[in-house]
């Protein structure tokens, strides 16, 4: 079963077919998030900071780092927010640019075996990014889209992922360390994307033999009661084989989604992760109660 190994110096994060499911942190982010935005430009990292560990409280399993902020000079802010996060906490780490430059500076500052968020399949993205990855032996996003734009036809998404991956391997980057994302799409705009979504992960799995990751909370945007519609969503992709996945653990109920999932398709063995989880959230909510 094709596995993929991340680590820190002291940590390894195992993402695979029979693993537990991955959870990636996506707070430290500044895009649509206009105050942690200012403060970064500010060069306050103290969100940064918080952001981080309040994730690894909630359970993420790695932590995304993107740094790119408007009018920034965004290696040098990648280079501090990588060094920042690695001195708290031994979780491997998602290096996530759309800039050639943030992502070598990401890699340059890291210590151990990062994720590259990510590569297309345009010719001159590929050309700049996996030549990074297999230098630095990280492993890599492979995102459904090229020089065509955004297809809505899986056939096509899916060929574009089969074209990057097999460049990878060109490249010297084995498949197991390239992770398919289908490129969730909003459903409420693109009604087939959720539908889309799940053939995607399924092919990847069945006939490529690669691990699978996306930002799921996409499908949902705007629609009301996202959440709702973002469980519902990771529920089923986890159930199509994906198994790692872009998103706020901060969210109980994305976390409940997910365990729930791992549960259902015998990835959590005499369903232990569950019963820990449920039995920390009944004290919490006793200790709560007593307290108020």
């Amino acid at each position: 079963m094709t596995k993929t190994v991340l680590s820190s110096p002291s940590k390894e994060v195992v993402i695979g077919f029979d693993e537990p499911f991955v959870i990636i942190g996506e707070r430290i982010n500044p895009t649509g998030r206009k105050k942690l935005a200012e403060e970064m430009a500010a060069g306050d990292l103290s969100r940064v900071e918080s952001d981080a560990l309040a994730q690894i409280e909630a359970g993420a399993h790695m932590l995304d780092v993107n740094a790119g902020v408007p009018m920034v000079d965004e290696a040098e802010l990648m280079t501090r927010c990588i060094k920042l996060v690695q001195g708290l906490t031994d979780l491997p780490l998602c290096i996530d640019s759309s800039g050639v430059e943030g992502l070598q500076a990401g890699l340059e500052a890291y210590d151990g075996k990062a994720l590259v968020n990510s590569v297309t399949g345009e010719e001159e993205r590929m050309e700049a990014v996996l030549p990074l990855v297999k230098k630095h032996g990280a492993a890599v996003v492979a995102i459904c889209n090229d020089e065509s734009g955004i297809s809505e036809d899986p056939d096509v998404r899916f060929e574009v992922a089969k074209k990057i991956v097999e460049r990878a391997e060109d490249h010297g980057v084995p498949r197991a360390d390239v992770l398919v994302d289908p490129l969730v799409m909003p459903v409420g705009a693109v009604n087939l994307s959720g539908r889309t979504a799940l053939e995607i992960v399924r092919r990847a799995r069945n006939e490529l033999k690669v691990n699978t990751i996306c930002g799921a909370s996409n499908v949902s945007f705007g629609l009301p009661n996202r959440r709702d519609l973002n469980c519902a969503f990771l529920s089923m992709l986890i159930g199509a084989g994906l198994t790692s996945a872009i998103v706020n653990p901060l969210h109980p109920e994305v976390i409940n989604a997910i365990t729930g999932a791992e549960v259902m398709q015998g990835l959590d063995n005499m369903c232990m992760r569950w019963i820990k989880r449920s039995r920390k959230l009944a004290a919490a909510a006793k200790e709560s109660e007593a307290a108020g």
